[in-house]
């Protein structure tokens, strides 16, 4: 019986997908093979040795310390794009809500309470809407800075209200290029983006690369008048820069979904409380994706969408069973595994081999069940971190 201890509240679709027969589930288990999250911070957790895998509940990882668990041999997942049209949707409201005078038009309405009579409140209002018009998106640069899935599914709705689309990803995988419309025009860099959109949409991870990857001289740049809008992570947008260049009149607009004080009472400043994943969708997605990995993981040893370790998948044969292993990125391991199989005389039916960077994983399918020996002689040998059997 595999274990998961889960933190915050997991959408019960999720939760679902562990079958009872299988698996224990919930926040107080003790001794877990894995840990089923969204955005409880890890990082002063103690840290079982029984736990194999964490699996994070949408797309951003800060919570958790990728790095140090996998030297542990703790896989981490995550759930990109199990949210990416709650925040696509979002992107366009933030769009529209700078560009049209809705909220101050919605303001001034609520405002009126003084007046009872509909014919007056009919003939005030159509003298002052005109205080409230504004733009519409339709002829207008959408700039994306990152074009993963939530970047494309933004290009696709811009394109569909009939606005021009610009990228820039420096990171761009052959998957997401696939994904991507052939409309939207590649940007070779950051300056020549900023300089030629209307508006700015941000869809990168917050990383040490991208930490204030909006600043000052990214804004020096930035076209009179853009609106920025900010559904990624907070440190990627530098916000004393954003409110000097908004009071120097370069930047029109800042839409975001990280509030902090020093944006709040500003008037060009639409500041949102994180709600960019907060719909019940999207809740329920990124629940079942980060389940279903889970249980790929610990019942298959396969990979999908970890942060930490390479993607590796292999199909099981009937009758066999399964050794996992993690190691460091170094020469000669594999080949001294494969020898401690021979010397037990295990037969190997079939096998794979993935890194990614100081890294890498790897499914080796035997003829029969080996004996707890072999794993022992297989744990013992130099880098290799954690081994099993499935």
């Amino acid at each position: 019986m595999y274990k998961v201890r889960t933190y915050n509240q997991i959408s019960v679709k999720g939760l679902e997908r562990f079958s009872r027969q299988s698996y224990e589930v919930g926040s107080d288990i003790a001794h877990p093979d894995a840990f089923l999250l969204r955005s409880h911070k890890l990082h002063a957790e103690p840290v079982p040795q029984s736990l194999l895998a964490v699996a994070r509940a949408g797309a951003g990882v800060n919570n958790v310390p990728v790095i140090e668990y996998g030297k542990l041999g703790i896989v981490v997942f995550n759930t990109p794009g199990a949210n990416a049209n709650a925040v696509k949707e979002l992107v366009m409201a933030g769009m529209l809500l700078a560009t049209r005078g809705i909220l101050a038009g919605i303001d001034y309405v609520q405002s009126l309470t003084r007046i009872s009579d509909v014919a007056e409140m009919s003939q005030l209002l159509e003298k002052e809407k005109s205080r409230f018009a504004g733009g519409e998106l339709k002829g207008k640069t959408l700039g994306i800075v990152g074009l993963g899935a939530i970047g494309s599914m933004v290009a696709d709705m811009a394109l569909a209200l009939g606005m021009k689309v610009v990228g820039f990803d420096p990171a761009l995988s052959i998957d997401a290029a696939w994904r991507l419309s052939n409309e939207v025009t590649r940007m070779e860099n950051l300056p020549s983006l900023l300089a030629r959109s209307d508006y700015i949409s941000l869809h990168v991870p917050a990383l040490d690369a991208t930490r204030h990857l909006i600043n000052a001289d990214a804004l020096a740049g930035v076209k009179p008048g853009a609106v920025l809008l900010n559904f990624a992570r907070e440190t990627i947008v530098d916000s004393a820069a954003v409110l000097h260049s908004l009071d120097a009149g370069k930047l029109g607009r800042y839409v975001c979904d990280f509030p902090e004080p020093a944006l709040l009472g500003q008037a060009r400043i639409i500041a949102l409380p994180h709600i960019g994943a907060s719909t019940e969708e999207s809740e329920e997605n990124c629940a079942v994706m980060a389940a279903d990995q889970l249980i790929d993981y610990l019942e298959n040893g396969n990979i999908t969408n970890s942060v930490n370790y390479p993607s590796v998948s292999m199909g099981r044969t009937p009758g066999t069973a399964r050794i996992t292993f993690c190691n460091d990125n170094v020469s000669g391991v594999l080949g001294h595994v494969l020898s401690v199989l021979a010397d037990h005389q295990v037969n190997v039916i079939d096998m794979m081999n993935k890194s990614r960077g100081e890294l890498a994983f790897n499914i080796i399918d035997v003829e029969a069940p080996p004996a707890a020996a072999v794993i022992t002689s297989i744990q013992a040998i130099q880098h290799v971190i954690r081994a099993r059997v499935i």
